[in-house]
């Protein structure tokens, strides 16, 4: 019996160590985007590929929790999934897993910026094998979109 307990300890050991460090890194918990971007945004501007996407301006970009929910001006959801932010990373990351629309099974990465009422996202939206961008540009064959936020008024 004091062979197996000390087997099962030796063993037990580094399962609890690697469950608190995942729990004092956040890896544990589950993906939420940052406390900050939680609620709505407006889009005020829009370039993809290096060209303005007016056709854009208006629409809602809702966070609740990991999730996510992109409507038109007129109300109509057009895209919805889950997502996950880091950040720690430089620049800060994020990414879209769209569960909802016509991007179902797509994953847009991304990265942002907030300061104030203002977020800045840029993704590979427009060609998901841009990759992720490393700049909030979106230049032409890029193959990336700038989104300006303003937060919505309540």
């Amino acid at each position: 019996m004091r062979g197996f307990m000390s087997s099962f300890r030796s063993r037990l050991a580094p399962i609890l160590l690697w469950l608190v460090a995942a729990a004092t890194l956040g890896l544990a918990q589950p993906a939420v985007a940052a406390e900050e971007l939680q609620g709505t945004w407006v889009a005020t501007k829009v370039v993809s590929e290096g060209k303005p996407a007016e056709n854009l301006v208006g629409h809602r970009l809702t966070f609740d929790g990991a999730n996510f929910q992109i409507r038109s001006s007129d109300g109509k959801t057009i895209f919805a999934g889950t997502t996950s932010v880091d950040p720690a990373a430089r620049p800060a990351s994020i990414d879209f897993v769209n569960t909802q629309g016509d991007a179902v099974g797509k994953t847009w990465k991304g990265i942002y910026a907030l300061d104030g009422d203002t977020l800045s996202i840029c993704d590979n939206s427009p060609n998901l094998e841009a990759g992720r961008p490393t700049a909030l540009e979106a230049a032409s064959g890029s193959g990336h979109a700038l989104f300006i936020f303003e937060r919505a008024k309540q």
